[in-house]
């Protein structure tokens, strides 16, 4: 599975303490986050990742191209809900193509904490099955 880590400023210190939690579960995917984001997972843990610009500089638009060719299966992004984002038209922008190509978007620590638990029951293999179908 494809997996887009990516947290506002005040979040980034919940998403490397996610991401060291979830470690284990994290390393059997191929993970990809904005630059800042994935610099500070890439200092806390062993995880590699594919880094991209910072959100506000383009980050989040190179994840939401991944996303409108389907090359993502997941989303993590740790959203501040407190604080007025310029990047917001964006934000809802990487939202909307998530519905469009049905890829699971967790906004906060207890959604990202489900789907990282399904993910290693397995409950989101169900994508790799549209991935099939797509290159059909």
């Amino acid at each position: 599975m494809k997996i887009a880590l990516i947290a506002h400023d005040r979040m980034k210190e919940e998403i490397v303490q996610l991401a060291t939690a979830y470690e284990s579960i994290l390393a059997e995917h191929e993970l990809y986050a904005t630059g800042t984001t994935g610099a500070r997972i890439m200092d806390a843990t062993s995880l590699k990742l594919t880094r991209f610009l910072s959100g506000p500089l383009g980050g989040d638009q190179q994840i939401g191209a991944k996303i409108a060719r389907n090359e993502m299966d997941l989303i993590i992004f740790l959203r501040d809900p407190l604080t007025s984002q310029p990047h917001e038209p964006d934000i809802i922008a990487l939202l909307r193509l998530c519905d469009v190509h049905k890829i699971p978007f967790a906004t906060n620590l207890g959604s990202a904490e489900i789907m990282l638990k399904a993910l290693e029951r397995g409950e989101l293999s169900w994508r790799e099955v549209l991935h099939e179908e797509n290159e059909a």
